[in-house]
């Protein structure tokens, strides 16, 4: 995969527009995440945001999962965004697939599958938080190993397999031949090693857009495909961060303080105080270290709900 040169670089590409540098060299996709996760999103924010993200430059929209939080549901979220777009990808980044029955998971999977005309990519993971899995009745023991027997189960069930004891088979029927692809929210080795004899592509993530953190991960991916005997993953990572508000910095901070107050208030001050990706030059640099690794797409996840952020994003896309 090329890397993309920056709108910054010198010689005869500066005289192109951004579009025609982006069309020509850049292969990474870029798509943002709906700010789901941060104080004031509402029904306008999905309408928004979506919208405006369809008009271009972003490739993709999505959002994650969270039971005990202050966030929106995440598939009803994916349905209304999907149903107020035309172009963009449509993601869950990422259900907690071993926490839900995996029929009813298949069901909203293809659901949004349809209301996206075959624009839906679903991310799966076991997740970290077992206040999510209390809520939800489930089990948080051997979570890795029914997170693989049930992504097999889904593509069966879209195969239109009907589920174990029922006569009838789940739909509706995918637009996407074999049902969307899966992408394995794994980082570590074994996780990798799972994903790999299951998922399309790997969905990793930098809470700060660390570029030896991307590097990492796109490599560990590359090579747990490669042991496995496949060819190369699809490759997808993202960060936090803040664009176009008034200091951005606190912003971001006090959001990432707060999403992960679940690892302890010590912790997520830390994590909170190194956040960096608050202004355009930094995420450049972590743009340009993305496309270095040979991601295929890198996911911008906003610490805030104002629409400026989504603005001063697709301007900053825009320049590359």
């Amino acid at each position: 995969m090329a890397m993309c040169l920056s709108a910054r670089s010198g010689g005869p590409i500066q005289a192109l527009t951004a579009t025609a540098r982006c069309l020509m060299l850049c292969r990474m996709d870029i798509g943002i995440a709906l700010p789901t996760m941060c104080r004031g999103y509402d029904r306008r924010s999905t309408v928004d945001w979506s919208r405006l993200a369809d008009e271009g430059p972003v490739s993709s929209i999505s959002c994650g999962e969270r039971m005990t939080f202050h966030n929106p549901e995440m598939w009803t979220t994916l349905a209304a965004a999907a149903a107020v777009t035309e172009r963009v990808r449509i993601i869950a980044n990422v259900s907690v697939l071993p926490a839900h029955p995996v029929a009813l998971v298949a069901k909203q999977a293809a659901t949004i599958d349809v209301l996206s005309d075959g624009r839906f990519t679903l991310g799966v993971g076991v997740g970290g938080r077992t206040d999510d899995y209390r809520s939800l009745a489930a089990g948080f023991g051997h979570r890795h190993e029914r997170l693989d027997r049930a992504v097999g189960e889904l593509r069966s069930l879209w195969s239109g397999e009907p589920p174990s004891g029922a006569t009838d088979p789940v739909g509706p029927a995918c637009v996407q031949p074999g049902g969307p692809p899966v992408l394995a929210g794994a980082l570590g080795p074994k996780s990798l090693a799972r994903a790999a004899q299951w998922a399309d592509g790997v969905v990793a993530f930098s809470v700060g857009g660390t570029p030896s953190e991307i590097a990492w991960s796109a490599e560990a991916a590359r090579r747990a495909w490669a042991d496995a005997g496949r060819d190369a993953p699809r490759l997808v990572s993202g960060c936090f961060y803040v664009l176009g508000v008034p200091e951005p910095d606190r912003v971001l901070r006090d959001f990432t303080s707060e999403y992960l107050g679940f690892l302890g208030a010590e912790n997520a001050a830390g994590a909170a105080a190194s956040m960096k990706t608050y202004d355009s030059d930094t995420l450049h640099r972590t743009l340009d270290a993305a496309e270095a690794a040979g991601l295929d797409e890198f996911i911008l996840v906003p610490g805030s709900a104002d629409i400026a952020v989504l603005e001063a994003t697709l301007n900053l896309i825009g320049s590359r």
